[in-house]
């Protein structure tokens, strides 16, 4: 029997309200007060996230005042292990014993090539047998220029094909592939050009009005018509990006026979299939790599966040057909950082000898299941989605007016009231989705049965208190 259908599923596995709570308060304390006179406009989270923070271990941070709060932002997942997790305290300290280089360019070490070769293991045999690597400046984005730039310069085509509520990176370039118009808007024009945008399959609201098998079948009948039509209007892409779960744009997990799709029309094209595993990588979704699930071998796969055992890493692995690029084609001064690697072998070795991409999967189950109790008494959780640890909630209008597939409307006022309210119960979670409307979970992989049971508990106390203030 799985974790999941071991929970009680009756009326009084519900989560009620305890008899007296201890809320957190928060006034602005004199670091966030020099945080909001001295950074940038462009701060996002302390907007939302209110916080100080001074410590942390595991799951738990704790701020300047005391307080202690779940955290399952997880540094938008790259804290895979949680905070301070031992192995990774271990290979920085051995680094520095050893008196290592802390930064080399892309000069090779010991730590640099166990780091690779700890990362070619991990990968299915179909793309280690002839996987090439490329370290890139310590973050996603820039893995995603550096990709870009991979498949232009093979292909000889300049054309890349995203998807609708994709995330790929805030560079001008990434920033031309992301699904999200708001960040786009005020910059007028993008230096990124050539980027078509696909519909991407999300069930819940399939952009075909279909949904399930049929929505899948016409969203690839739609590709490949675009790709073989030679009356499309788009040239033959270099590329064609991809979240096997979108993230930021609110938890969509594609579905696997679509993913089998892409795979099918892209490698019949001819065109290269880069796959973006900076959030979903690394155990995150119940397998190693979120395409895994779907038994596909991408051209090239992205990768950071996790990678480098919270520390900033970033590279980009793909098939060597695609290696023509000249020496010096892509670099970046920060892209041999020796305690990063050090630390991302650490945490890769953790996950396999620790089998933690199964206990990722129980516990995903297990707070999927105490999610959809609670639906049972919160019509507003209109769609409880994800793989393994990567989960959201869109928030939904009970009384507002069904789309095309009959769902209701997203209850964009009710998140942030929502999240206000998990924050004042101690648990950290983001926003995602259309109009900001999903709830995300993404905590460290190693959380315990226990912890989901009362990261479900405060959410449903949360809720009932957000939805009561409405």
């Amino acid at each position: 029997m799985s974790v999941a259908t071991s929970l009680v599923q009756d009326q009084s596995a519900r989560v009620a309200p305890a008899p007296a709570e201890t809320l957190y308060q928060f006034n602005e304390s004199p670091l966030l007060a020099r945080q909001t006179r001295q950074e940038s406009n462009a701060r996002s989270y302390p907007r939302r996230i209110p916080l100080a923070l001074k410590r942390a271990k595991g799951i738990y941070v704790e701020d300047v005042e005391g307080r202690r709060f779940i955290d399952c932002l997880a540094g938008a997942g790259t804290l895979a292990l949680g905070h301070n997790h031992a192995v990774v305290i271990e290979a920085i300290r051995q680094v520095l014993a050893d008196e290592l280089p802390l930064h080399t360019l892309d000069l090779t070490t010991p730590v640099k090539d166990q780091f690779v070769q700890d990362l070619f293991a991990l990968l299915p045999q179909g793309l280690a047998g002839e996987a090439k690597i490329q370290f890139c400046g310590p973050t996603g984005t820039d893995a995603v220029e550096a990709a870009l730039k991979l498949v232009r310069t093979a292909t000889g085509r300049s054309t890349v094909l995203s998807f609708q509520g994709g995330y790929h990176g805030m560079s001008q370039g990434a920033l031309s592939l992301m699904g999200s118009l708001a960040p786009k808007k005020p910059m007028a024009a993008l230096l990124g050009s050539g980027v078509q945008f696909m519909p991407y399959p999300y069930d819940y609201r399939c952009p075909f009005g279909l949904g399930g098998a049929q929505g899948v079948k016409v969203n690839l009948s739609y590709l490949e018509n675009l790709l073989s039509d030679p009356e499309a209007g788009v040239q033959l892409p270099a590329a064609v990006i991809v979240e096997a779960v979108q993230g930021e744009g609110g938890v969509i997990p594609a579905d696997l026979d679509w993913l089998r799709g892409l795979r099918r029309i892209t490698e019949k094209a001819g065109v290269a299939l880069i796959v973006d595993e900076i959030q979903s990588g690394f155990g995150r979704t119940g397998k190693m790599f979120a395409f895994e699930h779907a038994g596909i071998i991408p051209d090239v796969v992205v990768m950071s966040k996790a990678i480098g055992g919270s520390l900033p890493l970033a590279v980009v692995v793909y098939r060597d057909w695609l290696d023509t690029w000249l020496p010096g084609a892509h670099a970046g001064t920060f892209r041999g950082n020796q305690m990063a690697m050090a630390a991302g072998s650490a945490v890769m070795r953790y996950l396999t000898e620790h089998r933690v991409c199964e206990h990722a999967t129980a516990m995903g189950e297990r707070l999927g299941e105490h999610l959809r109790i609670l639906q049972r008494d919160f019509p507003q959780l209109g769609d409880i989605r994800g793989r393994g640890l990567m989960l959201g909630v869109e928030l939904v209008d009970p009384s507002g007016v069904p789309d095309a597939q009959g769902h209701p409307p997203i209850f964009a006022r009710l998140a942030p009231l929502v999240q206000r309210e998990c924050l004042k119960r101690g648990l950290i979670l983001e926003l995602g989705g259309r109009h900001g409307g999903v709830v995300r979970f993404l905590p460290p992989l190693v959380i315990t049965c226990g912890e989901i049971d009362q990261v479900a508990e405060i959410f449903g106390r949360a809720m009932a208190a957000a939805t009561a203030s409405l």
